[in-house]
């Protein structure tokens, strides 16, 4: 029986954004551009946050292989099923600018309502409604703090409860 040359292992998402931040995650030069509107994002994030299956990346260690900035993947894992949505999470969490398929650079902003614990895709509505954090990769920032962001939450929204905006927000930051 040959040896197993794999393994499956379950990371959080907070894992792999630090993969991302650390540039321990690469795109081979193979893999085609990023082509997922907003609105997949979306879905993508909200898919997340109810805890539904997202699938699995596949990485690969292999020195050899050429990126698509043209370096060598030495020592990086190698994305091999997943970048659409490690892409999209780059862009949404991270705040990070993509390159579409039309070789447009683009930002996705992606905003969340702690009160309805619904993601829609920002635009200048959204952008103006208290009730709407307009741009989740704030809460990403390393300088972000719960607290701040509950008070500022709450003083923009007095109807809120505090404890049901918080909780919102905090099932929010833990997914």
């Amino acid at each position: 029986m040959p040896a197993q040359k794999y393994s499956v292992n379950q990371h959080p998402i907070q894992t792999l954004l630090t993969w991302i931040k650390s540039e321990e995650i690469a795109i081979p030069e193979i893999q085609r551009p990023f082509v997922w509107e907003a609105v997949d994002v979306r879905n993508l994030l909200d898919s997340l946050y109810r805890g539904y299956p997202i699938g699995y990346l596949i990485a690969w260690r292999n020195p050899n292989v050429k990126l698509k900035d043209g370096s060598s993947a030495m020592g990086k894992r190698v994305l091999i099923d997943g970048q659409q949505r490690v892409t999209a999470l780059m862009a949404a969490l991270l705040g990070r600018e993509v390159v579409t398929k039309e070789y447009e650079t683009v930002r996705i902003r992606i905003a969340f309502n702690p009160r309805e614990e619904k993601f829609e895709v920002a635009n200048p509505a959204i952008q103006k409604d208290p009730a709407w954090i307009p741009d989740i990769a704030t809460a990403f920032a390393p300088d972000f703090s719960m607290l701040d962001a509950v008070d500022r939450y709450c003083s923009k929204n007095k109807e809120v409860e505090r404890i049901r905006s918080s909780s919102g927000l905090n099932r929010f930051k833990d997914f």
